[in-house]
This record gives C-alpha cells, structure tokens and sequence, in this order.
C-alpha cells in the first residue's frame, strides 16, 4: 500500500508540472500553431527541444523567440510576436518546450 501510494505521489509531481505548462501553452494560444509531437504551423515541439539540446543558452534563445517572434530556421513561415507572453511566461514555456521528447 505505502509503495503504491509512493508511485501515486511521485508520478503525479511530474505529471502536475507538465500539465500546468501544457495548460500555460494552451491558454497563450501557442498550441494554434504547435504540437508536441507532430508539425501543425510551426515544429513539434519535440523537435524543437531535439535541435536545442545540450545548448546552454537554449530558454534564453528560445524565450526571446517567444516574445519577439522570428523566422527561417524552420522554414518560410514567420512566427509572429507573442504580446500575450510576459518574460517569465516565455522563460516557463521555452523550459517545458525543452522537456519534451
């Protein structure tokens, strides 16, 4: 029963993270245009995370990314600026984007 009850607990204080970031995307509209893991308008963001790993700097590439917008590294297609984005909300969202896989 404690084991049970352990397994319970530790795999929703992963889960609770995920979601509430899954939650964040959504309610910013990031999720119009992306997907974890496949390409809608813009890339998965499994992909995302794939090109970006083991880069240092990769939340603070990515978070201005996010505020700003940008374009031509994955294709002729711009993503627009995030004004509905605050810095911290960026930074949130660039982290959880490179958790997925």
């Amino acid at each position: 029963m404690k084991r049970t009850l352990f397994t319970l607990a530790a795999t929703l204080a992963f889960a609770a993270p995920a979601m509430a970031d899954l939650a964040l995307a959504t309610s910013k509209n990031c999720m119009a245009c992306h997907a974890v893991d496949k390409k809608v308008v813009g890339p998965a963001y499994k992909d995302v995370a794939a090109k970006y790993a083991g880069q240092k700097d990769a939340v603070d590439k990515l978070s201005a990314k996010i505020l700003k917008g940008g374009s031509g590294v994955w294709g002729p297609v711009p993503m627009p600026a995030n004004t509905q984005v605050n810095e911290a909300e960026a930074k949130k969202l660039a982290a959880w984007v490179l958790t997925q896989k």
